[in-house]
């Protein structure tokens, strides 16, 4: 099913601030399985950040990065991308206040992604769950980026936890935009007495055997453990979501 784990390094930020921290960091993933990382900003210069994920093996598959560079630099921003080893160069979601603010993001993004389209890349969106917010005219944020994003210049990062956080059905949504998903987050989703809660892999509620089988159906390219909060060391959280994976949803 999987081939490859990858990872969202947000979830490790606090130990991506420095050349030595970002290398080490590299090392530890590497040991646990993990060997391919999408990017939430460098903290260092592009150029240094991609030769260090090179040179320990770490494949960096997509960013989460400057939108607004994109539009009013877009040739910076691709050189940016192009150090780091990555064609995909995406954001990691909008919040729209209006049905307008999201055809405005879609229309900066189809330029970005068509530019990018002739260098051989794409543009790729992050959903969270206020996409799923009906706007006063009925329409919601989600429907919109479906309908007006360019299926051939531009991707979604499709997101377990967000999607269920929203009501909306994992599996259902993976087989709707089934050759527009490069990436999928995998984020589970526990329960707790105050509400929902971000967990490992496997330590939630989220059906992840079937989201994967429709995944793999739908062409997802890169499957990224993300997890925004952690209990203690996320290096450990990390590990037990790798563990899980590979026992359970890998060949």
């Amino acid at each position: 099913m999987i081939d490859k784990i990858g990872v969202q390094l947000y979830t490790i930020r606090e130990f991506m601030t420095t050349a030595d921290d970002i290398r080490e960091s590299f090392k530890k993933l590497k040991a646990m399985g993990i060997e391919q990382g999408q990017t939430a900003g460098c903290a260092i210069p592009y150029e240094e950040f991609g030769q260090i994920a090179r040179e320990e093996g770490f494949e960096i598959v997509g960013t989460h990065d400057n939108f607004q560079m994109m539009v009013d630099d877009f040739d910076q921003a691709w050189k940016n991308h192009q150090a780091l080893g990555t064609k995909l160069m995406g954001i990691g979601g909008f919040y729209s206040e209006t049905a307008q603010d999201t055809k405005d993001i879609i229309a900066k993004a189809n330029i970005v992604g068509e530019k990018a389209a002739k260098l051989g890349g794409k543009f790729t969106y992050h959903h969270h769950s206020h996409e799923f917010l009906r706007f006063e005219d009925g329409s919601y944020a989600m429907d919109l980026l479906v309908e007006g994003l360019n299926p051939e210049t531009t991707s979604f990062v499709v997101d377990t936890y967000w999607l269920q956080h929203a009501g909306a059905d994992v599996r259902q949504w993976i087989s709707k935009l089934s050759g527009r998903i490069d990436i999928l987050h995998l984020k589970d989703m526990g329960r707790g007495p105050e509400g929902p809660f971000i967990t490992e892999v496997g330590n939630g509620n989220i059906n992840f055997i079937g989201a994967v089988e429709e995944a793999v159906k739908a062409g997802v390219k890169y499957y990224v453990i993300e997890q925004d909060s952690c209990p203690g060391d996320p290096f450990e959280s990390l590990k037990k979501s790798a563990d899980y994976i590979q026992k359970n949803l890998m060949k």
